[in-house]
């Protein structure tokens, strides 16, 4: 029992540190996207029904490090704010499959032809998608209701702002799927045979089916799902296989698939399932089929054996990224606990009357759904923009949303919550 024990952390040690470079640099990156390019620029490229919005959309989505849980809440507030069904699909298929946190993460485990790979389909699929939701909807593009609003991103300093987000914002979105997928990783690699695909199913079709039955209702990460995808490999699962594992898994889930119908409408959720999962198996089939299956299990061993997947970065540099990022995880959860002490103590000391007369209404709901910062910051925007609200504060930890102006709306708040894709529960 002590021998598996320690054979399961070297695992999940040797993971950590062979993405812990990459995934450091996709952080960085992640925090200069979101610093210099605009929401509002984007909206721009997506208003039209037309294959060049579509394309525009799917361009966007392939660089933003997303998964599905940061990209439902931004597709459905492009949407609110003008954008078309087809580009927004094109959006949300495109956008969870990739992002530069996972590219580089994909390079680390899977090697340079899988990292060409995934944004080549994520982009096909996404222009697929989009173009399918074109012809199938003929719904009118949405007036473009984006009102003016304070952008809490120019309080403070660029570098501030870039840092902030790559290495406490957006690393604790993606935390706990990256530490689930690590951990699942690590134990398949010591549980599983090394030749258990390849003798239990023999058939390569037959294993594309399974992981896709698999994929499409359970949430993973798409810089989660690199490790599960590695270690599967050296299992023995066909590379056509992992790269269904890799586009369904990342890009659908019962809550992705449930708001799209919801929001965009049932056709709008044909042309997305459509797309992915005949996507999926078609691209699968293809790289089965057509690449070398060298290509992308040739360094597996090597990297199953001594945790040296990498040729070019020294051993030292991956442990100390490692213990980096280990330090960096822990940090972002400690944050995270100090802003949610920190919204509990300004409810108690709340007041909203000076001299016995109340000058501001202030009502707090609760919204179910938002699980990332960016699902904080489309709540906060949205119901912001709602005439007569002057201030919101939303808790992630609790699900407590705080809205205080002149006048506050229930009604409104309701509808605009519901339309960007959360379920609002109420007034607390």
């Amino acid at each position: 029992m002590t021998d598996i024990i320690w054979e399961y952390l070297v695992a999940l040690w040797d993971l950590t540190i062979e993405m812990a470079p990459y995934l450091l640099l996709g952080f960085l990156i992640a925090g200069i996207l979101h610093v210099y390019i605009s929401a509002q620029r984007m909206k721009q490229y997506m208003g039209k029904p037309s294959l060049k919005s579509v394309i525009n959309a799917a361009l966007i989505g392939i660089p933003l490090p997303l998964c599905s849980c940061g990209v439902i809440p931004t597709g459905m507030s492009f949407h609110k704010n003008g954008a078309a069904n087809g580009p927004t699909v094109s959006f949300l298929i495109s956008t969870p499959q990739t992002g530069v946190d996972s590219i580089l993460a994909t390079y680390s485990l899977l090697g340079l032809p899988m990292a060409i790979i995934r944004p080549i389909i994520a982009f096909v699929t996404g222009i697929v998608g989009g173009g399918l939701t074109n012809k199938i909807t003929n719904l009118e593009v949405q007036e473009n209701h984006d009102g003016e609003y304070e952008d809490n991103r120019a309080r403070k300093g660029k570098l501030y702002r870039t840092f902030k987000y790559a290495f406490v914002d957006f690393l604790n979105d993606i935390a706990k799927w990256l530490v689930i997928g690590l951990l699942i990783a690590a134990l398949i690699a010591v549980i599983v045979p090394d030749d258990f695909f390849t003798k239990t199913i023999g058939n390569e079709y037959l294993s594309m089916l399974l992981v896709l039955l698999a994929s499409v209702p359970l949430y993973v990460c798409a810089t989660g799902s690199v490790p599960i995808a590695a270690v599967l490999l050296m299992k023995g699962l066909s590379p056509g296989a992992a790269i269904v594992f890799l586009m369904a898994g990342p890009a659908t889930n019962a809550a992705t698939i449930t708001v799209i119908g919801k929001v965009l409408g049932k056709k709008s959720l044909i042309g997305y399932m459509v797309s992915i999962i005949a996507g999926a198996i078609l691209f699968g089939i293809l790289v089965n089929e057509f690449l070398p299956r060298e290509w992308f299990t040739g360094f597996l061993p090597e990297m199953a054996h001594d945790g040296h997947g990498d040729h070019f970065l020294p051993h030292w540099f991956k442990v100390v990224s490692g213990i980096a990022m280990i330090i960096l995880l822990i940090n972002g959860q400690i944050q995270k606990k100090l802003t949610h002490l920190r919204l509990k103590k300004q409810e108690k000391e709340k007041n909203t009357q000076i001299n016995g007369i109340e000058i501001m209404a202030e009502k707090i709901v609760n919204v179910k759904g938002m699980t990332c910062n960016l699902c904080k910051a489309n709540v906060e925007r949205n119901v912001g923009q709602i005439e007569g609200i002057e201030n919101v504060i939303v808790d992630l930890e609790s699900g407590e949303v705080r809205i205080s102006g002149d006048t506050v709306d229930l009604t409104k708040v309701k509808d605009t919550v519901e339309s960007i894709g959360y379920e609002y529960e109420g007034e607390k």
